[in-house]
């Protein structure tokens, strides 16, 4: 089999991060290309958590429902993935735990992690089961779990050592009963694989808007884009960055425009239910013209919702906050790769239009990760609009472009004045209807004209010749893929959104080519099905939705677009 899928699944704070972890770095190092996805509740202690590793000779990026190896090391282990397991899933547990089951093979777990010395051994144990068995040198996982460990001291690396060479037996004795997994790595890759770089897509965030000059972010912790902040402070000495845990998501997105009004290169980290107390300060941003970088990682909601969970319902939330009328941007990365890019091109896009930019994420994909070359660097240059200013500067000039020139304080000799009140060009509160009138177009109209000129274009991915679209953005990008590989119908198009808002204008030339238009998203109504609608009046009548916090399997999006083409 060239395609393996390996879940692990256990209570929270059983360790099951601490296994992929381990797990997915070391199988990158052995030439295996790896992809890994989290599912956890939302609670330290107790319930079900589990973990997707898939491995494969082939670059691979996407979520299955297929489960082949189920390590199950809990008891409720078999009941949470009961929908998952077929009659080809060999599962492996403890009988202590799981009791006698016969479909278990059973692999003594508590007996050999309290021979070492405690049962927290047993994640480590069970990662050198599965290293054994997929014939990874054992020397190269002690090798690296020396300095996985390290700094917890010589004892510590001592007993793990000890649990992965048992892990290792346990291994030996599975293959001795009859019991083989075969796979193949990738030795026919002309790059070192194990010189790949292993990412996730909060990493890729976070990575990206340091690449694009990001030197201030601000944000309060909320689940899933908490890893951001954590990430820009974590590293903040060595890439020269200030990260802010704010008081409250107020505060920080007031911080991340006031870093923008200094000078700085600002951004604000958040999910949905932070960012509806961001509206105010959105707002400001809008009738100041102060560049701006938020990102959302969605959740599903209202309210707490399911905050360990996955959705894309905060597009019309991105789309239509704020009170009152001004330009933004909407970015929609659809890959690891494109958390990179997008994120990076964000600030100079910001910078140039002076108006909020959104990077639109999830769970899904922030606590996704795989391996793949090195990032282009060089992709989306950095630019950066800021003038020195005259005397008499005047902030909010009007233009032949639209764009009044920004200038900083203590940058030149003119006075810098911005306000959120309605303002004459100095910046100086004014209440003439015709300014006023001029104003609001200069903020809206003139600039949405002119983003719509540097528009990221969608990607087509499959069928050029198409006789059946399907439209998507975000995070169902591998997912879709990988399901057109398996599919094989020719004359069938997908069309990935990498931008949302605004739309290009030549949208209607993919929409009206096609018999059928399908629209994948994963919330209830349509969202951007809904903003195709409202912006080209095009009505997109099949929709592919899903709203159970859960992401799309590659099996499911088969059989949904399978059931549509059929009709």
């Amino acid at each position: 089999m060239d395609d393996i899928s390996i879940v692990l699944c256990g209570e929270a704070g059983q360790g099951i991060e601490t296994i992929e972890d381990i797990l997915t770095k070391i199988l990158k190092i052995s030439k295996y290309n790896v992809f890994a996805v989290k599912e956890y509740m939302s609670r330290v202690r107790g319930g079900s958590n589990s973990t997707e590793i898939r491995i494969s000779p082939k670059p691979i990026k996407a979520y299955v429902d297929r489960i082949d190896l189920l390590f199950a090391l809990s008891s409720k282990s078999l009941d949470h993935l009961s929908n998952r397991i077929s009659e080809n899933t060999l599962i492996f547990g403890d009988k202590e735990i799981l009791g006698d089951n016969q479909k278990v093979i059973d692999i003594e777990l508590v007996k050999t992690s309290k021979k070492i010395g405690s049962n927290i051994y047993a994640n480590t144990v069970t990662a050198g089961l599965i290293c054994g068995l997929f014939n990874v040198p054992e020397y190269e996982l002690q090798k690296f779990i020396k300095q996985f460990f390290e700094k917890k001291g010589e004892k510590i690396v001592k007993k793990n050592l000890e649990a992965i060479s048992e892990g290792y037996e346990l291994a030996k004795k599975i293959v001795e009963s009859g019991i083989k997994v075969k796979t193949k790595k990738s030795d026919e890759l002309s790059r070192d694989m194990g010189k790949d770089i292993l990412l996730s897509g909060k990493d890729a965030v976070s990575l990206g808007a340091l690449a694009g000059g990001c030197n201030f972010i601000a944000g309060y912790p909320m689940s899933p884009a908490t890893g951001i902040l954590s990430f820009m402070s974590a590293n903040s000495e060595e890439v020269e960055v200030i990260a802010e845990q704010s008081e409250d998501e107020i505060s920080a997105i007031n911080m991340a425009i006031g870093s923008w009004y200094c000078g700085g290169r600002g951004m604000t980290t958040t999910s949905g239910g932070g960012f509806a107390l961001m509206e105010e300060g959105l707002s400001l941003a809008g009738m100041s013209e102060t560049p701006l970088v938020v990102h959302i990682g969605q959740r599903p909601g209202p309210a707490t919702g399911l905050p360990t969970r996955t959705e894309q319902a905060d597009l019309d939330l991105a789309l239509y906050a704020g009170h009152g009328e001004f330009a933004r941007a909407i970015l929609t990365p659809g890959s690891i790769e494109e958390c990179f890019y997008l994120s990076k091109y964000s600030f100079s896009l910001a910078d140039k239009f002076q108006i909020p930019v959104f990077i639109l994420t999830d769970q899904y994909l922030l606590d996704s990760q795989h391996n793949m070359p090195s990032l282009d660097q060089k992709k989306y240059e950095i630019k950066k609009y800021v003038i020195k200013t005259e005397k008499d500067y005047r902030r909010y000039e009007f233009t032949k472009n639209g764009i009044s020139p920004r200038g900083i304080p203590g940058f030149g000799e003119g006075l810098v004045i911005q306000t959120g009140n309605e303002h004459d060009e100095i910046g100086h509160v004014a209440e003439n209807a015709t300014l006023r009138k001029k104003m609001v177009e200069k903020r809206l109209n003139e600039k949405i004209n002119l983003l719509k000129n540097e528009v990221i274009y969608p990607e087509l991915i499959g069928g050029k010749a198409y006789k059946f679209l399907l439209l998507g953005w975000g995070s169902t990008r591998n997912i879709v893929e990988e399901a057109l590989k398996e599919l094989k119908e020719p004359k069938l198009g997908f069309l990935h959104f990498k931008q949302v808002y605004p739309l290009p204008r030549e949208i209607m030339g993919y929409l009206v080519n096609a018999q059928k238009v399908l629209a994948i998203e994963n919330n209830a109504s349509g969202q951007f099905a809904n903003l195709i609608k409202r912006e080209t009046g095009f009505d997109i009548k099949y929709k592919i939705l899903k709203y159970d916090g859960r992401p799309f399997s590659v099996e499911e999006v088969v059989k949904r677009i399978k059931d549509i083409l059929e009709r």
